[in-house]
């Protein structure tokens, strides 16, 4: 891949990226806390903290930053676990279902957050919702995938910033990034998930760009002229960034701007988009990277440089 082409493809998966943060920003504001008074069954007047979170995604009451912390990393483990086990298994249609679950709910939330407002705004969201995740799902098309993956991650976000705070998500950040370079660079199974998905699944957790070199286009070219070849496919170099590596820096800045404010949160949006930006231009084409570790710097920099200033 020619540098000018690089430079195409690397600017599209970075413009999406910040893009997603941004519209997790809008999202995240959306759903933001309201604390109104109302009189409880003794008749006192209280406090009650209020999220407008759709499909029974309000946090439950009582739960700490540090428990939903451990909770969280129990249910990325069980998740992988049960990942790999059906991976093992060849059950492709348990995970079509999972991931079609998932992906319905986050669009309804996201979706949900600009209707707001409107008479039965939730199911409205859930009707357009569905049809989306099920083209995405079950009928593979580039621009329906990448651009669904933008209102995914948002949705997701929505859900996990009320259960956390500052502090709890920095650690999650500082112990998804330990588990991403242990993942990619010993153990190597994010890599045969992302195969996997791509491979037997047709689908992606991520942004995914394809593109073609010189040798891609003129293998493309003769095929054109070549009868012989009809029918046949073609290989294609892809670049992808996965979910985790997009939501989790959408997750701490929704909390800093429900902490510190809009300028605060977008600078962690722009430090981890710079940071991707800084994994993008030292990595080597045909190597799997953990982006995580570098997208974290970039955020905890950039908070770092919000609580000095604010």
């Amino acid at each position: 891949m020619n540098m000018k082409h690089s430079f195409k493809i690397i600017s599209l998966l970075l413009c999406l990226f910040f893009v997603t943060q941004l519209i997790g920003l809008v999202v995240v504001g959306k759903y933001s806390p309201e604390v109104k008074q109302i009189v409880d069954s003794e008749g006192n007047v209280i406090n009650k903290t209020f999220y407008n979170l759709p499909y029974g995604m309000d946090p439950p009451e009582g739960v700490t930053p540090a428990s939903t912390l451990v909770s969280i990393i129990i249910a990325i483990v069980l998740a992988i676990v049960v990942m790999l086990i059906l991976m093992r298994y060849k059950s492709e249609f348990f995970l079509r279902l999972w991931f079609f679950v998932v992906v319905t709910l986050a669009l309804g939330i996201t979706i949900n957050a600009f209707l707001r407002g409107i008479p039965y705004s939730s199911l409205i969201a859930l009707i357009i919702a569905l049809p989306l995740a099920a083209l995405k799902l079950f009928r593979r098309n580039i621009i329906v995938h990448n651009l669904t993956e933008l209102f995914i991650y948002p949705g997701i976000a929505a859900i996990f910033v009320p259960l956390l705070n500052i502090w709890t998500a920095v650690l999650l950040l500082i112990l998804i990034s330990i588990y991403d370079m242990y993942a990619v660079w010993h153990a190597g199974f994010m890599q045969k998930m992302a195969q996997y998905q791509i491979k037997k699944l047709k689908f992606f957790t991520g942004l995914f760009v394809p593109y073609m070199g010189k040798k891609e286009k003129d293998n493309l070219e003769k095929m054109k002229k070549d009868k012989k070849n009809e029918g046949k496919g073609l290989k294609v170099s892809v670049a992808i960034l996965g979910g985790g590596d997009i939501v989790f820096p959408i997750i701490l800045a929704g909390i800093v701007l429900n902490s510190l404010g809009l300028i605060p949160a977008l600078m962690i949006s722009i430090g981890a988009t710079a940071a991707l930006a800084f994994l993008f231009y030292i990595s080597k084409k045909g190597k799997f990277y953990p982006a995580m570790p570098f997208i974290s710097t970039g955020c905890l920099l950039a908070l770092a440089a919000a609580l000095l200033i604010f």
